[in-house]
């Protein structure tokens, strides 16, 4: 008999929902039912590559503490951190809390609570949904991503997925040798996203996200439906990027090439070449899951990607050569000239101006509008459904409707639709709201890094607007655009893992859940609930992996609106003083949730800027400030026109010469260590305590200025200098004027100060630090910060 792989996929998460209940719940009868159920072959195959002969659930260790690059620093062994036992939700499904990585194993109350959880949530749902794969896959994520399953380093939900994914692809193939690794890449997300310029940009980039989000959604559901495979046997998929499991077959790579020349011809079509998929596979022996090679097979079918990246639309070349009509009025939004339909891009006069875009811009401006509150989002065949309020349409054949999908948003969490197409919940954990019932096919939760700041107004509400958030700023009335991306992410899988380790899908499976969830959850908590996931551990001092974080205020920091956040990056709007404080949190927190691996870090840059400074402008600034950090060694932050480490932005207090580790051997040498020790280091620390004495207040402008001065004359001789390499004495010129050229005109400064001031002992160390030579390549970025801040 012929059996799918949705039922050997249930019956590797049937035979895990066992063996949870079996943890939490020892009497319960449904473990000793289930080992009577005949296990399919490939069930069988796939479990004994996966080893899950005599492994039980436990207390799951910190899977990044594993990774260690090449020439890498790499985790201290002695510093293995434990996940708490928490579910990824709470019980109003608010957004849930960081799971900061604990120094010791969850104690035996913690675990008594947590098996209490499991049986009052999970167990009266098992009765009715038993052949439920989607519900009872949501049900392992939920209370399995904190828990091991064989070894200590790998979570229940990822080696339940691994193995149901394996096994789907050896269904009814008793001989086959191998598998299909199928990877796919959106490129051109960037050009797509960020180029555009009108009234309202903030929304229409907002929607154009979340479009995206889309796209890379069609596109699974397309390979599942066409390979016939569950929605287990994907590893990972989300921010433009998708891998998973089929079988090694001639359909499968038949059906691969066919979905990429249709996605790449509605692509090209659609959006003028702006965006393309790269979508190819690779084949290898089903054994290597759990060996080093997948490493190496991952890294392969990621350079056969790159290798079509380059090739844009090489099989469309025709088609692209081809005159087409062009016209001399272009869209005013993404500057498309191939369309003669142009109309107001706000339709329904809700600005006070409207430019003339073309139909896709009019699209995600509306959509725009109308993404604030949904909960829901139903794909379906049919066109129209009652109850949407919008629609996205995905017509991959413009002559027949039977290629034809449509996304529909609806507010709230439980659409009422009847026995129709694929729902997804929006950042829903509820195991209840995934009981719908009308609707008998798929419900799954789709992951949004969406947090938006709400504006109540008398008829209705929305998200915060640029002039809104620029007033909200403290100083000057700037609206600040954040990106920010994990540095060596591709080394990290290819490489992160070494050569060890055993059981490399569900480890590399695991390390890309967890990444996806700090930038598509737990990014969102952060942003809304700052005391939550960051401030009570600043002030009680109470967790370990974050017991030096530093913040410059200690308020609720919600100004903020999310243009996107997925994957391993983001990209953010806000007030600007409440930007650069949210990058510092986002730094910390994600340092903290890795184990402060050295080998894993991020890098950001920020853009301040008007109101009426076109967006795309700001976002090629951040985009070139980021730049600027990954070409400081990365682990960095590009702001004010200059790139520091993180260390160097954040800084410490009272803080020994000989501790200082941004500076190598030989700067330190030059500078000397016989000297007395610093009471404050790097920019935060100065800023706040400059702040805190109200600088530009109590004394005058002209302090912050000749900090700016000093900085100004230091980079012009610096250049000078550097245009002139060849000179014999270049590296001692260029070190003197960068550390020690500072010391006269501050000195000057600081006499200039009232006599109150001078004699303040609070501020003894405010005027020692300004004048250490350690100090002096920050003055810009620091009077810069303290400028903005008082105008």
């Amino acid at each position: 008999m012929v059996t799918s792989s949705q039922e050997v996929a249930l019956q590797v998460v049937q035979q895990a929902i066992a063996a949870l209940i079996n943890w939490a719940v020892p009497d319960h009868q449904l473990a000793s039912e289930f080992n009577s159920v005949n296990e399919h072959l490939a069930v069988t195959k796939a479990k004994k590559i996966l080893g899950w002969e005599h492994i039980n659930v436990g207390i799951l260790r910190l899977l990044f503490d594993m990774v260690k690059l090449p020439n890498g620093q790499g985790q201290d062994p002695q510093k293995r951190h434990y996940h708490p036992l928490v579910v990824i939700a709470n019980e109003n499904n608010e957004y849930p809390s960081i799971p900061y990585p604990l120094n010791e194993e969850p104690t035996q109350e913690q675990q008594k609570a947590f098996k209490k959880q499991i049986r009052d949530e999970l167990l009266p749902y098992l009765s009715d949904n038993w052949q439920n794969l989607l519900l009872l896959t949501l049900i392992i994520e939920k209370f399995g991503s904190c828990l091991s399953f064989g070894e200590s380093d790998v979570a229940l939900v990822d080696m339940v997925k691994s193995t149901a994914a394996v096994a789907a692809t050896l269904v009814n193939q008793d001989n086959a040798k191998n598998i299909s690794l199928i990877a796919g890449d959106l490129s051109g997300i960037q050009n797509f996203i960020y180029t555009i310029s009108s009234d309202g940009a903030l929304k229409s980039l907002r929607a154009r996200s979340f479009y995206l989000e889309l796209v890379t959604e069609e596109l699974v559901q397309q390979l599942l439906t066409e390979l016939e495979l569950p929605r287990t046997s994907i590893i990972y998929a989300g921010g433009g990027n998708l891998y998973l499991l089929a079988a090694a077959n001639q359909q499968t790579k038949d059906k691969v090439q066919h979905i990429k020349k249709k996605f790449n011809k509605w692509l090209n079509n659609k959006f003028q070449g702006k965006v393309f998929l790269a979508l190819d596979y690779l084949d290898f022996q089903y054994q290597d899951v759990s060996k080093k090679e997948f490493t190496e097979h991952w890294k392969i079918v990621g350079d056969k990607l790159n290798i079509q990246k380059a090739r844009k639309f090489n099989d469309q070349i025709h088609d692209l050569l081809a005159p087409r009509e062009s016209y001399s009025d272009r869209c005013q939004v993404c500057h498309c000239d191939d369309t003669q339909d142009l109309d107001k891009l706000n339709q329904n006069n809700i600005e006070e101006n409207s430019v003339l875009a073309c139909p896709t811009c009019r699209d995600m401006f509306q959509l725009g509008e109308e993404l604030f509150d949904v909960g829901a989002v139903v794909r379906s065949s049919q066109k129209y459904i009652d109850g949407a309020v919008a629609t996205i349409s995905f017509e991959f054949c413009q002559n027949s409707l039977d290629n034809c999908y449509y996304y529909h948003l609806f507010k709230g969490s439980k659409p009422i639709v009847i026995n129709i197409g694929t729902a997804f919940l929006i950042n829903n954990w509820l195991v209840e709201n995934y009981q719908f019932k009308f609707l008998k096919k798929e419900v799954t939760p789709l992951l949004l890094g969406n947090y938006g700041k709400t504006i109540n107004l008398e008829n209705h509400e929305r998200f915060i607007r640029a002039e809104e958030m620029a007033k909200a700023a403290k100083g000057i009335n700037r609206v600040g655009y954040l990106r920010m991306d994990v540095d060596n992410l591709g080394q990290i899988f290819a490489k992160g893992l070494g050569k060890n380790q055993t059981l490399f899908l569900p480890k590399i499976a695991g390390l890309s859940r967890q990444m996806s969830y700090f930038f598509k959850v737990y990014i969102n908590s952060l942003a809304k609930q700052r005391y939550d996931n960051f401030l009570k551990y600043y002030k009680n001092n109470n967790l370990k992996v974050l017991n030096n974080a530093k913040c410059l205020t200690d308020e609720e920091r919600k100004n903020l609106l999310f243009i996107y956040a997925g994957g391993d990056d983001l990209f953010v709007s806000g007030a600007w003083s409440e930007i650069i404080e949210f990058s510092f949190d986002v730094y910390q927190c994600f340092r903290a949730y890795t184990g402060h691996n050295p080998d894993i870090t991020i890098s950001g840059g920020i853009s301040i800027d008007d109101i009426k400074f076109p967006l795309y402008q700001a976002a090629k600034s951040a985009e070139k400030a980021e730049y600027v950090a990954k070409q400081n060694n990365r682990d960095s932050l590009g702001l004010f026109g200059k790139a520091f480490k993180w260390v160097e932005w954040l800084g410490e207090e009272n803080i020994n010469v000989s501790d200082i580790k941004t500076l190598d051997l030989e700067t330190k040498a030059y500078l000397g260590s016989n000297i007395q020790p610093l009471y404050l280091f790097g920019i935060f620390p100065l800023v706040k305590s400059l702040e805190n004495q109200r600088i530009e207040i109590n004394y005058a402008r002209s302090f912050v200025r000749n900090l700016l001065a000093t900085a100004q004359i230091q980079e012009r001789m610096i250049k000078e200098i550097e245009e002139q390499r060849k000179e014999k004495h270049y590296d001692d010129q260029l070190r003197d004027i960068r550390y020690y050229l500072h010391l006269p005109k501050i000195a000057y400064s600081l006499t200039r100060l009232p006599k109150e001031v001078r004699n303040n002992p609070q501020f003894t160390p405010i005027r020692k630090s300004l004048m250490s030579q350690y100090n002096a390549p920050y003055f810009r970025a620091i009077a810069t910060w303290i400028e903005l801040l008082n105008r």
